[in-house]
């Protein structure tokens, strides 16, 4: 079993709550953390933009990553959301198995 944390960020807290509540719904992810907003800076379409924006962190397993992806591309108002994963080398096996326990289809 391999958990990761993914990270998303959205416009806003209300994308963020539903974009989260979805998820976990769902099962694609144990659990999803709402974080206070942020100023991003990046280039887009050749011209440097800057935005707040809410960051969400993801916890869930190798296994359902697929179709979290694809359901955070569904759900995400941006045009090319930012979807990075990191795999978690080492943790509480406890919550681990929770993670893997709560995301199995």
């Amino acid at each position: 079993m391999t958990v990761l944390v993914v990270l998303t960020n959205v416009p806003d807290r209300a994308a963020a709550e539903k974009l989260a509540r979805d998820l976990v719904d769902r099962r694609l992810a144990a659990c999803v953390n709402v974080l206070a907003p942020c100023r991003s800076f990046y280039r887009w379409e050749g011209a440097v933009q800057q935005d707040e924006e809410v960051p969400l962190l993801i916890k869930t397993t190798r296994a359902r990553y697929p179709a979290l992806e694809t359901a955070i591309r569904e759900g995400h108002p941006n045009e090319l959301p930012e979807i990075v994963a990191v795999p978690i080398e080492c943790g509480l096996a406890a919550y681990l198995e929770w993670v893997s326990a709560e995301t199995t289809a």
